[in-house]
């Protein structure tokens, strides 16, 4: 009898839901809460806690999708795949470096992560572009709330194929 190894998926919504569109994270994976996934996959609002995301990620996975809003130069609501490769993100923290644990954005979670030897297999990172990030603000906006939808689909989408990508042999 064989057994399969179910691929361990962690989906990490990330952000800061006071400042309007930077909640985009949040508002996916509170959708995504809702839906059925596969198993092996973990959903996770961690909100603007880093060091939270960086330990859940060294638990071992075998990868990792982050749901945030980023800034890349195009149309609020236009989403994005982005990949991480462990070989381009800054090795470890430097001696005497200050970590703000509550404000640790997802290149220094990576960074920590890579530092310490827990990256996961593979590092994607959906994001949306925000329309209003830089003023307080309870919401999104209508144009980046009207992308929620399509990311969860982009998102179960991105499950899939992963599940499909042979498990790394460790």
């Amino acid at each position: 009898m064989t057994r399969t190894m179910e691929k361990q998926i962690l989906v990490a919504g990330i952000g800061n839901t006071w400042f309007q569109d930077d909640g985009f994270g949040s508002a996916v994976v509170k959708a995504l809460e809702q839906r059925e996934l596969p198993p092996g996959v973990t959903v996770m609002d961690f909100g603007t806690g880093g060091l939270d995301l960086a330990y859940e990620v060294m638990r071992g996975y075998d990868a990792l999708l982050l749901v945030d809003a980023s800034r890349q130069g195009g149309e609020p609501g236009t989403l994005y795949v982005m990949e991480a490769l462990e070989a381009d993100v800054a090795t470890g923290i430097e001696d005497g470096e200050m970590v703000d644990p509550h404000g640790m954005d997802p290149e220094t979670v990576l960074r920590f992560v890579k530092a310490v030897g827990g990256w996961p297999g593979k590092v994607l990172v959906i994001a949306c572009e925000p329309s209003e990030v830089d003023e307080m603000g309870v919401g999104l906006t209508t144009i980046v709330s009207d992308a929620v939808g399509d990311a969860v689909s982009l998102v179960e989408k991105t499950i899939d194929e992963l599940r499909r990508e042979p498990v790394p042999s460790g």
